[in-house]
């Protein structure tokens, strides 16, 4: 098949670029022709709090990406439309996360579809984000009513997606394969070392942006509990701060948790991530709200335990007490739970399931069922 993947990728940079390369590429392995389109203007810096979109590592080799699509201009979208309709792929898929793109992608839809050739499927990451404002009321309907079929990353944001469609399109959920490009599974005291943590002490690791929704705050809190102090324990935040970081650092001063939570609060390299997740013992997510996170991939492939809040799909990814804790939203449940983990010695039964359980999340399967709803949509 030619298929099209349109959405963020390099040159920018995060989980949502690195999630439509590697479909990209698992697409080129099964033998179809792909092409991605990406943005020449993603959304302007004022919607962006963090320091920069964009990557400085080199392109993917195997890939053949072009920034043709500007998300502000809507004479751009019924050019760049016009440009994939002549093209006739079979299959144009829309990597979707948020609302502010609606208004483009539902025009460049609308564009392709009058080929009467090409199937346009949502890939949604989330339909209404964990932030939500007045444009999530006012803009998806449209860029759903575009869509010949829709694949979702959990079952809450199909849900979702129901929302806002009016007609019969087939909607299926693939859970968020692993992210398997990040590197090797090195040792963990060669991980300690090349991170110069102190191998005396045990490490909880908080990975990725740092937003409010995910919870950092009640994290910070659960480690004040004087237990975890008593067993070693400290925290590992890795990942750029979305906003201020004053909030957290005045609550790490307030709560004198200072010694025991490290700090890495850059953007971290794709060739660094491994360090992070094999230094550490369990991956915590305590989300206040979610559809499903990559983060939760990542810990997979690098076969370690997690922590995380039951909220939108990730209950779904980490079945409480085989892999790791599914707990409430609050300081104290987070505490009890990684208490739990180190006095009952969890850790080597809870790595070897979770080596079990990744063998759910192949790339095949997404892939699979994003041609099984294009095989179920009419043109």
């Amino acid at each position: 098949m030619k298929i099209i993947v349109l959405g963020t990728a390099h040159p920018y940079r995060g989980g949502l670029a690195a999630f439509n390369e590697r479909l990209a590429h698992q697409f080129v392995e099964e033998g179809h022709e792909v092409e991605m389109i990406t943005f020449t203007l993603q959304y302007p810096g004022f919607l962006f709090p963090g320091k920069t979109q964009f990557t400085d590592a080199p392109a993917p080799k195997s890939l053949s990406i072009s920034r043709k699509v500007n998300s502000c201009n809507p004479f751009n979208w019924l050019k760049v439309g016009k440009t994939i309709r002549k093209k006739n792929p079979d299959l144009v898929i829309f990597a979707y996360w948020m609302s502010f793109f609606a208004p483009c992608y539902g025009t460049i839809a609308r564009q392709i579809r009058k080929n009467h050739h090409t199937k346009c499927i949502g890939l949604i990451h989330n339909m209404i984000p964990h932030e939500p404002n007045i444009l999530d009321k006012l803009f998806p309907g449209y860029f759903v009513g575009a869509m010949d079929g829709f694949t979702a990353l959990s079952d809450s944001v199909v849900h979702d997606i129901e929302k806002f469609d009016h007609k019969a399109t087939p909607k299926r959920f693939s859970p968020h394969p692993i992210y398997d490009h990040y590197g090797a599974l090195i040792p963990k005291n060669e991980a300690i070392q090349l991170l110069q943590l102190d191998p005396n002490f045990k490490y909880v690791l908080f990975f990725g942006f740092i937003r409010g929704y995910k919870g950092l705050d009640l994290l910070l809190e659960a480690f004040a509990d004087r237990r975890l102090q008593d067993l070693g324990v400290k925290l590992v935040v890795a990942g750029e701060f979305y906003g201020s970081p004053k909030p957290y650092m005045d609550q790490i001063d307030s709560l004198k948790i200072a010694d025991r939570v490290v700090l890495k609060t850059d953007y971290i390299p794709d060739e660094e991530v491994n360090r992070y997740f094999r230094a550490c013992d369990i991956v915590a997510q305590p989300y206040k709200s979610a559809t499903q996170s990559g983060v939760t991939q990542i810990a997979f492939h690098f076969e370690k335990p997690m922590l995380v809040t039951n909220v939108g799909g990730l209950p779904e990814i980490v079945p409480n007490g085989k892999i790791g804790y599914v707990v409430e939203p609050y300081a104290l449940q987070i505490a009890d739970a990684l208490v739990a983990y180190y006095q009952e010695d969890k850790e080597t039964t809870f790595i070897e399931n979770v080596k079990e359980e990744k063998k759910k999340y192949a790339w095949d399967k997404m892939t699979a069922t994003i041609l099984s709803v294009y095989a179920d949509s009419r043109v």
